[in-house]
């Protein structure tokens, strides 16, 4: 469920289709992301699922889409 949703927000933030975005996915080399993107990045995803504030020490080892899935799981379970 968690991949899924972010798909959906990466998809639309990066403007690029669902079905390219996958757990390998990297953040800088696939979707061209810069470090203003993951800052709004970050803010879509507390919105989405409704979390708190994202820890900035933490950002920069989330490279990849699964790294993300698994934070946000960490979070929400």
């Amino acid at each position: 469920m968690v991949f899924e949703k972010l798909r959906v927000l990466l998809a639309e933030q990066f403007v690029t289709e669902e079905d390219t975005i996958t757990m390998e996915t990297s953040f800088s080399e696939d979707l061209g992301a810069d470090s203003l993107d993951i800052v709004e990045l970050a803010m879509a995803v507390e919105e989405e699922f409704d979390i708190p504030e994202l820890n900035e020490d933490d950002l920069p080892s989330l490279a990849t889409v699964g790294d993300l899935v698994r934070y946000i799981s960490n979070i929400i379970d």
